[in-house]
């Protein structure tokens, strides 16, 4: 709290104490003689002068200097030991009391000569015995006046000098106050120009709208001057989005009413684009409470805004990837059921040439169905990866290999691949099918013919620069085409299944969705930039292989253990009743022998009545109450020495890697060929566990 005008502050107390008037203390006068009498009588002329301090001694008088200060020493000239000559010599020697008057005090030897001696030890005067009382008391007095008269001098002069420091300090602590304040205004003012934010004073009754005073960076906001704004007042209104004038305009003219607004709207800048503001201001009234003008800010909220953007793509993009890995799951049953059938179909039934005809026309729809089923699990990021180094000169010849009879001859691919590129971390397969859906997307962008550029180079990354990719060493592969390029209003759609830009019977929407999720299950990103008219730009962010990682070699005679020549009898657990048939159906067709259980419940029961007499249990992984993987867990608690399989269409690699070891994971639809080697495998592994 601060003090009335002319007050220190409490931390100035000590200097206060200092300012504040000394009290005088009575001045000492020091009395030296041998005589008891002497000092007597002495002390009782100079007591109202001083206080008097005796000594019997010239020892003794040198103690008592030692102690204080006396405004004047009275000393006998003989005295026993050490004399009067010698003690003010002493006196006379030491720094702290050379200045102190000595006055002797004789009874014999007034001679000249004496006088002179003692006036050259330091004396002031002589005093003769028997003292006159008058004579000594004006003489000690003159000292004893001369003493107090230097000490308050001295006590004024540290008094002035006190309030002097003490004004200093109070200055000083003005100074750095003021200092800090300009500071202070100067961190505020530097904080304000480096925010996306400006502070203005706008009148109440300005028309149209133009603020008086503006702070912050005007300019690099909206990439107008002040002096520019002012000169056009109507340029706010005139570059508001058409979208948002009216509302804007309406809310504007509220305000006057309210007292208070907070506005979002779009702004067209000086380069235009368009940026999104948050526009929010208050009333200031004067004393007698009549509107003055408006104090409100300015703040650029687009960056905020286009983050929202992409976290509701991305929660978006995730919900719709859930949808579609439980479609795809339920669709492979279905495809399993269908596909094995018509395997089953040709197998066994005679049939003609047109009636083969029909079937195998009937299984390549399958299988299509199949292939639709593996771009679905793509973009969802359920599909099960290989992934190992894939070096990009391989990657570059494998892909132009399939591009011969694609492109066709108005297309021309320009590869600019850095020297140094790192090998990328993914599956192979699946990459080089993600980047084929990119050129086949940029071929059909130019259907008057262009370049289309694929790049890779590297990319370190130390912060979040694109959304959901962590800091780390990536490969980026960048597909650029000059073709027409995708609307804004069509750019978060086109990697949402389904969606296509292209005609009818010309595209099935699930390219660029595949691509999206196989980038993000391979651990990097996948980013779409395009300007209409102007192209198209792909980029897939991949990781950097590790150093341990290597490319795989596919070697004669490691394609797997052989069929097996001897039959088993198998245990077949799976909910979905088609596709248990189906699959019984094929095994038996193979030359097993097969028992069927609806459940994993159900053949529990059948394992707890003592029958372990399998070779082989395969098991669906997605059923109700108990799944595959837990089935399989409590099975090998009852038969210990039983191979098994895990079929499932629903290829969740987290949910099944928990399996009991040595366990294989087969997807559905699968060939009967595909399934024998799966039990060939099966049983190989177990043997050799056994």
């Amino acid at each position: 709290m601060n003090g009335p005008a002319g007050e220190f502050p409490a931390a100035l107390a000590p200097d206060q104490e200092a300012a504040k008037p000394i009290e005088a203390e009575r001045a000492r006068v020091l009395l030296v003689d041998d005589d008891e009498r002497n000092l007597l009588a002495v002390a009782t002329v100079l007591e109202d002068l001083g206080e008097v301090v005796s000594a019997r001694s010239g020892e003794e008088a040198l103690r008592h200097l030692l102690k204080g200060e006396f405004a004047v020493i009275l000393l006998d000239v003989y005295m026993p030991g050490m004399d009067g000559y010698e003690a003010a010599q002493i006196i006379r020697g030491r720094e702290q009391t050379k200045g102190i008057p000595i006055l002797f005090l004789s009874a014999v030897n007034k001679e000249a000569e004496h006088q002179l001696r003692g006036y050259s030890m330091g004396a002031v005067d002589y005093v003769f015995k028997p003292v006159d009382p008058v004579i000594l008391r004006s003489k000690v007095a003159v000292f004893v006046d001369l003493f107090e008269k230097s000490r308050e001098i001295e006590r004024k002069a540290r008094q002035e000098q006190a309030l002097l420091d003490a004004n200093l300090r109070a200055n000083a602590e003005r100074l750095r106050a003021e200092q800090e304040l300009r500071r202070a205004e100067q961190r505020q003012a530097a904080i304000i120009q480096s925010l996306p934010m400006v502070l203005y004073l706008e009148p109440y009754d300005a028309h149209p709208r133009l603020p008086n005073y503006v702070s912050g960076d005007l300019e690099a906001i909206t990439g107008f001057r002040y002096d520019e704004i002012a000169e056009s007042p109507t340029i706010w209104a005139d570059r508001l989005h058409p979208d948002d004038r009216n509302r804007v305009l309406a809310a504007i003219e509220a305000r006057r009413k309210t007292g208070r607004s907070s506005i979002e709207y779009r702004w067209q800048c000086a380069d235009g684009s368009y940026k999104h503001f948050l526009d929010q201001a208050v009333l200031l009234r004067d004393a007698d409470r009549r509107p003055v003008e408006f104090a409100g800010t300015l703040t650029d909220i687009s960056e905020q805004r286009s983050l929202e953007s992409q976290l509701i793509q991305a929660q978006k993009m995730d919900a719709i990837g859930k949808l579609t890995g439980g479609i795809a799951h339920d669709f492979n049953n279905l495809l399993a059921a269908v596909i094995g059938g018509l395997t089953l179909i040709e197998k066994r039934a005679e049939l003609g040439d047109e009636q083969r005809r029909i079937l195998t026309m009937t299984k390549r729809a399958a299988e299509q169905g199949s292939e639709l089923v593996r771009r679905l699990l793509a973009f969802a990021r359920r599909q099960k990866l290989e992934p190992h180094a894939v070096e990009i000169a391989s990657l570059r010849e494998a892909v132009s290999d399939l591009l011969i009879h694609t492109l066709g001859g108005l297309v021309t691919i320009e590869w600019r691949v850095a020297e140094d590129v790192w090998s990328a971390f993914a599956d192979q397969a699946q990459l080089e099918l993600a980047l084929l859906n990119l050129i086949i997307n940029g071929r059909d962008a130019m259907p008057g013919g262009g370049t289309l550029t694929i790049a890779a180079d590297n990319r370190q990354v130390s912060d979040e620069v694109l959304p959901g990719l962590a800091a780390g060493e990536y490969v980026r592969l960048a597909v650029t085409d000059e073709g027409t390029g995708i609307s804004p209003e069509d750019l978060d759609k086109v990697m949402e299944p389904f969606f296509t830009t292209k005609d009818v019977g010309k595209g099935s929407g699930l390219g660029l969705s595949m691509v999206y999720g196989f980038a993000k299950q391979s651990g990097g990103a996948f980013r779409l930039a395009s300007e209409l008219g102007h192209g198209t730009n792909a980029e897939l962010w991949l990781p950097r292989a590790p150093a341990h990682a290597r490319s795989p070699k596919v070697e004669a005679g490691t394609d797997g253990p052989r069929p097996l020549s001897r039959k088993l009898r198998v245990l077949l657990v799976d909910d979905h009743a088609e596709v248990r048939c189906t699959t019984a159906a094929v095994l038996e067709d193979l030359g097993h022998s097969v028992v069927e259980a609806a459940s994993g419940a159900e053949a529990i029961e059948a394992l707890k009545s003592g029958d372990c007499d399998y070779d082989l249990m395969i098991s669906d992984y997605a059923m109700p109450h108990l799944s595959g993987t837990d089935f399989l867990r409590k099975a090998r608690e009852l038969c210990h020495d039983v191979p098994a399989l895990i079929i499932t269409g629903y290829a969740d690699a987290e949910a099944i890697k928990d399996r009991p070891e040595g366990i294989e994971v087969m997807l559905k639809p699968f060939t009967p060929h595909k399934l024998e080697a799966a039990i060939a495998r099966a049983c190989a592994s177990h043997a050799e566990e056994g």
